[in-house]
């Protein structure tokens, strides 16, 4: 394309995730239940876990970070889509696309390193259960827990400057909720080559790595369980990751099939619904899916219901 035919992007129009009308408002409720369930679940977990002392173990830690990595996962697209369902505009500035997309990254990126070392806990709790306080000491849990931190800046800030290089033609129209990678090198007019490459490679490292981590740690765990000699006992051992494997489940499951694929394979429409997966349902399950199935959050939550009650008949009796 001829240069003088470039032009220089102020901002980017959101075309969200329907142009129809009619379905603007069932959207903009279905999304606001869905980020008001998101927000309080992941905030309840959160506070469960810094509140009660016997939850200030390395499996809860991790669990306090991802209920909070969820937060602000979700709370960089949603209410940006909200605001732009009934905007006239729907615009977000180039700047402002540029930092959601780093966000964006980096958050997906942390809960992808947090299910790995969760794995990884789960492996030393069932496989090495005498030596898990030696192992996972309080130290150990920390630095890991930066680094998870420290990788996610590190993996986003990398993808965003490449984007940042890009140049955009006067067609600024994303047709999707968000700044997401692929929409945004779709309507690029420069070479997109090295930012497929950098996500064909260092992104599967990143994804890939941590998938391995976890992948190994349950053919571990599953060759340890099936020694034990009781059905009981090997249900009990199992039913400790079932809720994280089915976090892992959903998660990878989306996060590959949008992003580890050719660039012109890639369907808007699908990719919108895909993302829809991991951006939004899989943050507004995890509060459902690591309490039901898990007895020390239930009960640290019925003893967090009971302190006002407790509270004011000790008030009472004064």
């Amino acid at each position: 394309m001829d240069n003088n035919s470039w032009t220089s992007v102020s901002h980017f129009i959101l075309l969200g995730i329907s142009t129809h009308p009619d379905e603007q408002v069932p959207l903009f409720l279905l999304f606001l239940l869905m980020y008001i369930i998101n927000i309080s679940g992941n905030f309840l977990i959160f506070a469960l876990i810094v509140s009660s002392p016997h939850l200030h173990t390395p499996m809860y830690v991790f669990l306090s970070n991802l209920a909070l990595g969820d937060i602000c996962f979700t709370s960089t697209t949603v209410p940006k889509m909200l605001e732009n369902i009934f905007s006239s505009t729907k615009a977000i500035s180039y700047m402002g696309c540029l930092a959601q997309t780093y966000f964006f990254i980096c958050f997906a990126a942390m809960e992808n390193f947090l299910l790995a070392v969760m794995a990884y806990d789960r492996y030393i709790a069932i496989c090495l259960p005498l030596r898990y306080p030696t192992i996972l000491t309080r130290r150990l849990c920390t630095q890991m827990v930066i680094l998870c931190h420290v990788l996610s800046h590190l993996h986003a800030l990398l993808h965003t400057f490449l984007m940042g290089q890009l140049i955009f033609c006067a067609d600024n129209r994303i047709p999707h909720f968000f700044c997401d990678l692929y929409p945004l090198m779709k309507i690029s007019c420069t070479s997109t080559q090295l930012n497929t490459l950098m996500i064909h490679t260092e992104g599967i490292i990143v994804i890939n790595g941590a998938l391995v981590i976890i992948i190994a740690s349950y053919a571990f765990i599953i060759s340890a369980v099936l020694q034990i000699p009781s059905a009981n006992g090997r249900w009990k051992a199992f039913s400790t990751c079932g809720s994280h494997l089915t976090v892992v489940a959903i998660f990878y499951g989306a996060l590959t099939w949008i992003y580890f694929r050719p660039l012109s394979s890639y369907s808007v429409t699908k990719g919108r619904i895909v993302t829809v997966m991991y951006t939004v349902v899989t943050p507004m399950l995890n509060p459902f899916i690591y309490s039901l199935r898990n007895g020390d959050v239930k009960k640290a939550f019925r003893k967090w219901v009971k302190r006002p009650y407790a509270f004011s008949l000790a008030q009472t009796s004064n």
